[in-house]
């Protein structure tokens, strides 16, 4: 029996090599997929999803809910890392989908049809799940899970000196969640990005006239561009697809209960995780995080993920 599941992501280069391959795992039954702000305004993310969905042409297309801007989000300029458009100015054409809803709507919608059976896996900010629990405060006890991709381990950042991108973007929206009372697991920036691919991932992908293939093979040559000429690196790390395999392949990751938290004022550690690991903690610990990745099988299991993708794109 398939697993119920909702991709929340904000549409960068990383997101879209994950939904390439969740889309098209059939050990998964795709709701919907949600856009969020993040590494690319609301609009262009909201274009960025309906292009990689109509790019993919599952056999069961997912509904789709549009972002809107964040509050209070920070000015940042993930371009030199992502593309003017977010997709390495790969300008994928987008077929605009009738009758859609905005995120945090959809997500209610879905969890309330199917209540206890939906896991919902966050691959950028968090506002939209925020948002959708102020909407609805019942929604924590409607999903099944929540997994989320976030924070840093040893708070070494890659948006700050100490903060991951998705809680500093959002970290009023990332410390309500954390909060709230729900099954949910946390996979930080230290411990995904362990995973790196080199120049011979190209080689690995899917065939460039498979649809999966196609869509990769515009997208990820200007991350490799990228992070030789912006970071002096050869290798470049998929953050939030190495994050998603949380979701279908979670014995690759140990977890540990932790009391974690996030810091919204700090003016030098806005979003920063806090995670409280005293022995004399009398606090209750709040989610599950990961604190280690089997990477050379996390490495092989994307790749294989991927060409499986791409056979199904034929």
């Amino acid at each position: 029996m398939s697993r119920k599941v909702i991709i929340d992501c904000d549409l960068g280069i990383d997101d879209a090599v994950a939904l390439c391959m969740l889309l098209l795992d059939d050990r998964l039954d795709v709701l919907a997929v949600t856009a969020t702000e993040g590494v690319v305004p609301a609009d262009q993310a909201n274009h960025n999803l309906q292009a990689i969905v109509t790019g993919i042409d599952p056999e069961r297309y997912p509904r789709l809910g549009l972002a809107s801007p964040a509050n209070d989000a920070p000015a940042v300029d993930t371009r030199y890392l992502f593309g003017d458009d977010g997709l390495g100015n790969s300008n994928l054409n987008a077929f605009q989908r009738q009758h859609t809803m905005t995120s945090e709507k959809l997500i209610v919608d879905c969890a309330r049809a199917n209540p206890d059976e939906v896991t919902l896996i966050c691959l950028g900010p968090l506002t939209n799940l925020a948002r959708a629990i102020r909407r609805e405060p019942n929604l924590p006890s409607m999903l099944s899970q929540v997994v989320m991709v976030g924070g840093s381990l040893t708070a070494t950042g890659n948006i700050s000196p100490c903060s991951e991108f998705n809680f500093y973007f959002d970290p009023v929206a990332a410390r309500e969640v954390l909060a709230t009372r729900m099954t949910k697991s946390l996979i930080p920036l230290d411990i995904i990005r362990e995973v790196t691919f080199g120049l011979s991932l190209m080689e690995e992908l899917p065939n460039e006239t498979t649809r999966v293939g196609g869509i990769l093979k515009q997208i990820l040559p200007f991350a490799f561009r990228a992070f030789r000429q912006q970071l002096g690196l050869e290798n470049i790390t998929l953050n939030d697809a190495v994050g998603s395999l949380a979701l279908v392949e979670p014995e690759l990751f140990e977890f540990e209960q932790m009391v974690a938290d996030v810091e919204t004022e700090g003016e030098l550690t806005r979003g920063v995780l806090v995670l409280d690991r005293r022995r004399e903690s009398q606090e209750t610990p709040n989610i599950s995080v990961a604190t280690s990745l089997r990477t050379e099988a996390a490495h092989q299991h994307l790749i294989d993920r991927l060409m499986m993708a791409g056979n199904r794109t034929r």
